[in-house]
């Protein structure tokens, strides 16, 4: 296995045979190693930082029924709520204060919060805070509404492809969703001009090492600057709520190719990770991610944003464990960076 990590980290691309025996045959000693030449390339282009990114869940309403996810519109047990204009606000100025540089307002694809609105925000945070990024992972759009959000201000959007498969993604998602529109979302946020994040997950029910191999080609097609993946994890009021949980070494693996596969972007070590595992965060850095996301909304809501069982959002995930996370970082060896840490190709 080891003459394909070796093969990837100096050409940046494998066969689908390649990726296949990889993906099929790797083993802790095969993990560990890609791990470490992963961790090599990501020290090589950003030194021991990691980069901190503000998370504001803006809303848990969502027009959509996804199958796997916590906040479909078809759970009615889900505790809802809407952030104000003013708590989010809020949010960014206790962040600010903190040293985040970088905001991602998140949320279902909440009716209420009409493209009118989400611009208005997206202007007067742009005004409030001009040497700031703003990250939008707010769902699909029109191509007119992301350009609007665009010209507002948001520099970057993060929409995961969840599955490159078309015939699998409608095995998760009710048929008012397509994989093919939200593989064209995508080229439009990048056609507009976004630093533009995409990303699935590792084991969602139904995933054959045929849907992987598809979403490594698509990656390695579409170079995103961020790409953002974790674990499948069930959620009790869904129809997967009795689907086992992704693997995490696989994610761990998957994350290494990535890094080698695009040396300078921008990856995150996710909340899933960190929720399956309490070194599921170090992990991941040591994997390769140079990005984390500690929780910015208020104590308030961060339980009602549920997309999957029992989230992390305290401790190292919460704004105000910076210290704690520090702290973990040490141990490895990386420190908190306050830069905005932007794609630089």
């Amino acid at each position: 296995m080891k003459q394909w990590i070796d093969k990837l980290r100096k050409e940046q691309h494998l066969s689908k045979e390649e990726y296949r025996e990889l993906l099929t045959f790797f083993d802790k000693e095969t993990l560990a190693y890609a791990n470490k030449q992963a961790q090599e390339v990501s020290l090589s282009q950003f030194g021991n930082r990691i980069y901190i990114r503000g998370l504001i869940e803006i809303s848990n309403y969502c027009r959509n029924n996804c199958y796997y996810c916590g906040i479909r519109k078809g759970n009615p047990l889900a505790v809802r709520y809407r952030l104000s204009s003013e708590e989010i606000m809020e949010c960014c100025a206790q962040g600010y204060a903190l040293g985040f540089r970088t905001f991602v307002l998140q949320g279902g694809e909440d009716p209420a919060m009409t493209d009118e609105k989400t611009e208005q925000l997206v202007a007067t945070i742009r005004k409030n805070y001009p040497d700031c990024a703003i990250t939008l992972s707010l769902g699909e759009k029109s191509y007119e509404a992301y350009e609007r959000l665009f010209k507002a201000g948001a520099n970057r959007y993060l929409l995961r492809h969840e599955t490159y498969d078309f015939a699998h993604y409608a095995q998760l998602h009710p048929k008012e969703l397509s994989g093919e529109h939200r593989i064209q979302c995508l080229r439009n946020l990048k056609a507009i001009g976004y630093q533009t994040g995409t990303g699935m997950m590792v084991g969602s029910p139904g995933q054959t090492i045929d849907h992987l191999i598809a979403d490594l080609c698509f990656i390695e097609e579409f170079r995103p600057e961020m790409i953002g993946m974790g674990p499948f994890i069930p959620h009790h009021d869904t129809p997967f709520a009795d689907s086992p949980a992704g693997s995490v070494d696989l994610t761990l693996l998957l994350l290494s190719i990535f890094r080698l596969m695009h040396p300078k972007a921008l990856i995150p070590a996710t909340t899933a990770l960190a929720t399956l595992g309490n070194d599921g965060r170090i992990r991941g850095i040591l994997a390769g991610a140079n990005v984390v996301m500690p929780n910015l909304s208020p104590s308030t809501t961060r339980q009602k944003y549920e997309l999957y069982n029992n989230k992390a959002s305290l401790g190292a995930e919460a704004a105000e464990g910076l210290v704690l996370l520090q702290q973990q970082l040490d141990t490895i060896g990386y420190q908190i960076s306050f830069d905005r840490g932007d794609f630089i190709d």
